[in-house]
């Protein structure tokens, strides 16, 4: 396994990082354990997860599968950077949100940590991102919040998700205004079919020296040989969702298509391409990988050893081209 700092952060972690949203829903709290201890063995110790993970009447459900993981021993929390997220209310699905119960109100923030150690079995977090942007709360008060979490050490390090180039900003010039620490690392929709993040938000990240943790790497599955797998009748998790919506794009279809010939032709895996493409890019700390099972979790390790060649890498360019960054990519 390969290692590097998190964004401006003396943190080391992988270059893969583990998602863990299947674990409950897909995957069963057994089969979770096993590509956890699986993936530390292989040196993986980023391990990602929200408190709404789990959905529905199981929210907070992964996290639980998490503690008790942790509760096994053997080192598996010091061995590992926990990341969650806070943002969600956590209501079951059906009932009536109580006020104050979800978004980055210095209430919730404290109430949810709470409740995220709970579940986790442990008494800090290494890194707490804002899963979305809260527009209603200013940063002052997220700051003051999440400030308190560090001086508990309930809290390492703060991350967001989901956000613009322009909150990355703000959120850490505020930040510098009240000398923390600030975001150190952004989590966002960044893969070889979605390169908007180009533009904006991987520059602002750069400049404030956050490291890019991408979600989606294979865009739902588009980029894991969706076309090949829906020849050979398989393929079930691209047969809805993002990926098929995508596919019904005729010109999407054909760059996909495109795409899977040309790693064809160089014997390479169109999942395993896609993941080390993005270990090449600018800013990019590690992708997330979000395994259902063992098999799937090795096919995305030999990705952090494969190494594109330029001939590759320039085909791949042609074949799904970038925004380019701004203003250039819209204005002259």
């Amino acid at each position: 396994m390969e290692y590097t700092q998190l964004g401006r952060t003396g943190l080391k972690v992988s270059r893969l990082v583990l998602g863990t949203m299947n674990f409950g829903p897909q995957t069963d709290e057994a089969d979770s354990h096993a590509i956890m201890d699986a993936a530390l063995t292989a040196g993986v110790n980023f391990f990602d997860t929200a408190n709404a993970y789990g959905w529905g009447a199981d929210k907070g459900r992964t996290e639980k599968i998490i503690g008790s993981w942790f509760a096994k021993g053997g080192e598996r929390r010091d061995k590992t950077v926990l990341a969650t997220k806070v943002y969600a209310n956590m209501a079951p699905d059906g009932e009536t949100p109580w006020p104050n119960h979800d978004k980055l109100s210095a209430v919730n923030i404290r109430r949810s940590v709470e409740a995220s150690l709970r579940r986790l079995g442990t008494d800090y977090i290494d890194l707490y991102q804002f899963h979305h942007v809260d527009r209603a709360t200013p940063w002052d008060e997220i700051w003051q919040a999440m400030d308190v979490l560090v001086q508990q050490g309930k809290v390492l390090y703060v991350g967001s998700s989901n956000h613009a180039g322009w909150h990355i900003a703000q959120a850490n010039e505020t930040a510098a205004r009240r000398g923390s620490l600030g975001l150190v690392s952004e989590q966002c929709l960044y893969n070889l079919a979605e390169r908007r993040a180009e533009m904006e938000v991987i520059p602002a990240s750069e400049s404030y020296g956050l490291g890019v943790i991408p979600w989606s790497p294979l865009h739902g599955g588009l980029l894991g040989g969706a076309l090949r797998k829906a020849r050979e009748g398989g393929g079930g998790r691209t047969a809805s969702g993002r990926a098929a919506t995508a596919l019904e794009d005729a010109s999407v279809r054909a760059q996909v298509e495109s795409y899977e010939n040309l790693v064809a032709e160089h014997g390479l895996e169109p999942g395993e391409v896609a993941l080390a493409w993005l270990l090449t890019r600018p800013g990019v700390t590690g992708p997330i990988v979000g395994p259902r099972t063992a098999d799937q979790l090795g096919s995305a390790l030999r990705a952090v050893g494969l190494k594109l060649g330029d001939e590759l890498l320039a085909s791949l360019e042609k074949i799904f081209p970038g925004p380019g960054p701004s203003p250039e990519a819209f204005a002259w």
